[in-house]
C-alpha cells in the first residue's frame, strides 16, 4: 500500500487564489494595455502581478514545492516537469484577449502535481466569484457545493457544444461546418474555464485542437472528480506530464461523450 501523500490545504490555496486574483486582474479589468508574444498570444500587467503574487505566496507557504507559470521561458518549463517531484502548475489569467477586450471571460487556474500526477486542482472565475476545485479522490466542490457531471437528456443533434475551431485541422472545421452532429455552437475563449463550466454541467460537447499543459492541468482533475468525461482525439487520456500540446473533447454526459467520441474519431480517420 503506497503511503499516503501530505498535501496543502485547499482552503489555504482557495483563498490565496481569490485575494490575489481580486486585488492584481479585477482592477485592471477595462484599464489595461496589452503587448503581443512571440506565440502571437496576449500578455497584460495583469498577467504578470497576478504571476509574481501568487509565486510569492507559495513559496513562503510550500518552499518545497517548485513553481511552473505560463509567464516562464519555454527551457524552464521543461526542465520542471521533467525534474520536480512536487510542482505547482499556474496560469495567472487565462483568457487574456477576453480580459484586454473587455469580454467578461477569463480565469486563474492552479494545479499541484507529484510525481507527474495531479492531485489539487483550481481555478477561479474571479468576476462571478466561482471557486472551482478538486482534490484527487475527494470529489471536485463549485464554491463548496459538490460538482456531479450526469446525464443531459438531451440528443446529440439537439446538443450545445462549446469549440474552439482555431486549433483544429482545416478538415476537422470542414466537417464539422457543414455536416455538424450537434445543434449550435460556442467558444469561451478561456480554456480553464471550459474545464470547469464541463463539470458543472454548463454545455453538453468539447473540443479544442491543443491544449497547453496550464490549460488543462487543474481542469483534467476537477472533471474527473465531477465524473465528467475526457480524452484526446486519440482516445487517449487528456493529461500528460508534458509541454507538447495536447487535444482535448469533453462531455459531462457518458451517452454523449461516447457518440461525440465516435463522431471525431471516425473524421479524424476520413
Amino acid at each position: 500500500m503506497l503511503p499516503e501523500i501530505e498535501l496543502p490545504e485547499l482552503r489555504e490555496l482557495e483563498d490565496i487564489i481569490r485575494e490575489v486574483a481580486k486585488e492584481e486582474i479585477l482592477p485592471r479589468y477595462n484599464k489595461i494595455d496589452f503587448v503581443v508574444k512571440g506565440d502571437g498570444s496576449l500578455l497584460t500587467e495583469a498577467d504578470l502581478s497576478t504571476d509574481k503574487r501568487i509565486r510569492q505566496s507559495l513559496a513562503e507557504r510550500y518552499p518545497d514545492i517548485d513553481f511552473l507559470s505560463e509567464e516562464m521561458e519555454p527551457e524552464q518549463q521543461e526542465a520542471l516537469v521533467k525534474n520536480s517531484e512536487k510542482l505547482w502548475c499556474l496560469d495567472p489569467l487565462d483568457g487574456t484577449s477576453n480580459f484586454a477586450a473587455g469580454i467578461p471571460l477569463f480565469a486563474t487556474s492552479l494545479a499541484l502535481f507529484v510525481n507527474g500526477v495531479v492531485q489539487i486542482g483550481i481555478t477561479y472565475d474571479p468576476l462571478r466569484d466561482e471557486m472551482f476545485s478538486a482534490v484527487k479522490g475527494q470529489g471536485a466542490k463549485l464554491n463548496g457545493e459538490v460538482l456531479k457531471c450526469g446525464e443531459s437528456g438531451f440528443d446529440l443533434n439537439k446538443s450545445i457544444a462549446i469549440v474552439d475551431f482555431k486549433r483544429l485541422k482545416p478538415d476537422l472545421v470542414q466537417r464539422l461546418i457543414s455536416h455538424a452532429p450537434y445543434k449550435s455552437q460556442r467558444n469561451l475563449g478561456s480554456c480553464v474555464l471550459e474545464w470547469a463550466w464541463m463539470a458543472a454541467n454548463r454545455g453538453h460537447l468539447y473540443l479544442h485542437g491543443g491544449m497547453k499543459l496550464w490549460d488543462l492541468a487543474a481542469g483534467t482533475l476537477i472533471l474527473s472528480e465531477a465524473e465528467g468525461h475526457a480524452c484526446t482525439l486519440e482516445g487517449e487520456d487528456v493529461f500528460r506530464p508534458s509541454m507538447k500540446p495536447r487535444s482535448v473533447l469533453i462531455s459531462p454526459d457518458k451517452k454523449l461523450f461516447d457518440q461525440w467520441k465516435d463522431f471525431l474519431i471516425d473524421q479524424e480517420k476520413q
